[in-house]
């Protein structure tokens, strides 16, 4: 029994990488699409944002010489691609879904409201919510917690490389501990760098749980929606 009925999923454009070092894997896109197609058929709508930092960052760009605008742009067309990628990886697994973006760019993608997306849920459809929110200096985090709020998700899935969030980096510091729940306030005191302060901040003003978990390990998606104890559960105090 799915324990949400309407999710809003955060996946990383730099997983959709796999082993290259640029780019989309094909065998990953695959592995998403497949663990998405298993809550779909339990009943769970599903909305999606994806970052584009397997193709390019706007933040980085920036120290190479970038106009940050343009560079945040260029980001958004960047999380565009990914977006029609796993709609195309979706497609091919029977999952019928529909890619909005944040700027108009019909015929690639349909322009984003919020009636649409909700529409769209609602009718069974996964929708893929693309090009951020539309504006430069916000990241594919705030991205998402708008998403998430907009749609009235009844939480935020964050699917990273890592399985859970950590006392410390766990790659630099063995000594590092993984906190089963922990609250957005804590998450703000301690610095912890698990999604940028104005995304942190939307998720708790409104009320968004956030829980963080492997989406790499095939199979975890569906366990985090039958509510099993894995990854971080982020939730207001």
């Amino acid at each position: 029994m799915a324990k949400f009925k309407r999710v809003l999923l955060k996946l990383s454009g730099e997983s959709l990488m796999g082993d290259q070092e640029y780019g989309i894997d094909s065998q990953r896109l695959n592995d998403y699409a497949i663990q998405i197609k298993e809550i779909v058929e339990k009943g769970v709508q599903v909305a999606i944002v994806i970052g584009g930092g397997n193709i390019f960052r706007g933040l980085s760009g920036s120290t190479q010489g970038f106009d940050r605008v343009k560079g945040d742009q260029m980001g958004m067309l960047a999380t565009v691609i990914n977006s029609l990628a796993l709609g195309s990886a979706l497609k091919n697994n029977g999952v019928a879904n529909r890619v909005l973006t944040a700027i108009r760019m019909e015929p690639v993608g349909e322009y984003y409201s919020k009636d649409k997306a909700i529409e769209s849920l609602e009718s069974g459809k996964v929708v893929i919510l693309s090009g951020g929110t539309g504006n430069p200096y916000f990241t594919t985090d705030t991205g998402s917690s708008l998403r998430g709020i907009e749609v009235e998700a009844d939480v935020m899935l964050k699917g990273t490389r890592v399985d859970g969030i950590y006392t410390a980096d766990p790659e630099k510091d063995p000594t590092a501990t993984k906190y089963d729940q922990i609250t957005f306030d804590e998450i703000y005191s301690q610095g912890l760098k698990i999604m940028d302060l104005t995304a942190t901040a939307m998720c708790k003003e409104n009320n968004l749980p956030v829980i963080v978990f492997d989406m790499d390990t095939i199979g975890n998606l569906v366990k985090v929606i039958d509510g099993e104890n894995i990854g971080t559960y982020v939730y207001n105090n």
